[in-house]
């Protein structure tokens, strides 16, 4: 055979034939992209938007006022002017169950935010810094994580007064301590793989390893974790609403307006049943969100 024969040229249809294309895309965008694709994860994104929606502008619509009382109209079952009935001061439910989703969100993703961004700066300098200051500072969390955190929350609103403030300080004084835990946890174990080691052997300053390298590779566990947080901190206000020492009156939360319908539970069932069941939709909508981040920032499953 002709040796020249053997390096013609391809023909330009044949050029492609054995080319594989793939799509370049971010992280980011990949972990969107497989969060959308899991049905019960979208689902409980669009329910929650659909209740932070309604809980903003389904208030502002409204024609009756949270605290507007009319004792002619007492106690009256679900209508057409009164979607969910009024209450024993005559006030409108619906509105008051808009604004109850209003405020324990803002308690929820405020309390959250807080946790998460203190959590990440201590856990990540704990960790990061190793030896005798991880070691102080995680007895300090050890400290804080041995009082319970209910305790806190009831002496603070003791103090100054039971208001939104007194419930955020209350859950955010050591909230953050699961965080800082995490955060720690994976900074431990990341600055120790090769692509923070190349990075420090190239010359990348400690700050930026930090920040680039470190805390952004932590993420992934991380947001499953703050994802539980919200659940959880809008159940602790909806308690402590329940049993009395919650939202003072007449402001309007999920907890109050149940607490407010316990007397009247066997006479009046529905005037309990709205805000429990705005609870367990922001809940489970919550549940699903954190499962479908779990899967999306699991890289077992990319395909």
């Amino acid at each position: 055979m002709d040796l020249k024969t053997l390096f013609l040229p391809l023909d330009v249809s044949q050029k492609n034939d054995e080319f594989i294309a793939m799509e370049s895309k971010s992280f980011a965008k990949d972990v969107w992209q497989r969060f959308c694709r899991n049905r019960r994860a979208l689902f409980g994104f669009v329910l929650l938007s659909c209740i932070v929606l309604l809980a903003v502008f389904g208030a502002m619509a409204s024609p009756y006022t949270y605290d507007g009382q009319d004792t002619a109209i007492r106690n009256l079952p679900p209508h057409a002017q009164h979607w969910f009935g009024t209450d024993k001061f005559g006030r409108d439910i619906f509105t008051r169950v808009l604004y109850g989703v209003r405020m324990s969100l803002l308690i929820g993703f405020v309390s959250t935010a807080v946790n998460f961004l203190v959590g990440l700066v201590y856990g990540g300098v704990a960790g990061y810094c190793g030896g005798y200051a991880d070691m102080l500072m995680m007895r300090v969390c050890d400290i804080l994580y041995a009082i319970p955190a209910m305790l806190y929350i009831i002496l603070i609103m003791l103090i100054f007064g039971s208001h939104v403030g007194s419930i955020l300080i209350g859950i955010c004084l050591s909230g953050w301590v699961g965080v800082a835990r995490i955060v720690r946890a994976q900074v431990l174990s990341l600055k120790e793989r090769e692509y923070a080691l190349a990075a420090y052997v190239l010359g990348s300053s400690r700050r930026r390893i930090f920040f680039k390298h470190l805390l952004a590779n932590s993420m992934g566990a991380l947001l499953v974790t703050v994802t539980l947080m919200i659940p959880q901190a809008i159940f602790m206000e909806a308690f402590l609403s329940f049993i009395g020492i919650g939202i003072s009156a007449p402001m309007a939360s999920l907890g109050t307006l149940a607490q407010d319908a316990k007397t009247y539970f066997q006479v009046y069932p529905t005037q309990i049943l709205f805000p429990i069941g705005m609870i367990c939709l922001i809940i489970f909508s919550l549940s699903f969100i954190s499962k479908g981040l779990e899967e999306a920032f699991d890289p077992r499953n990319r395909r």
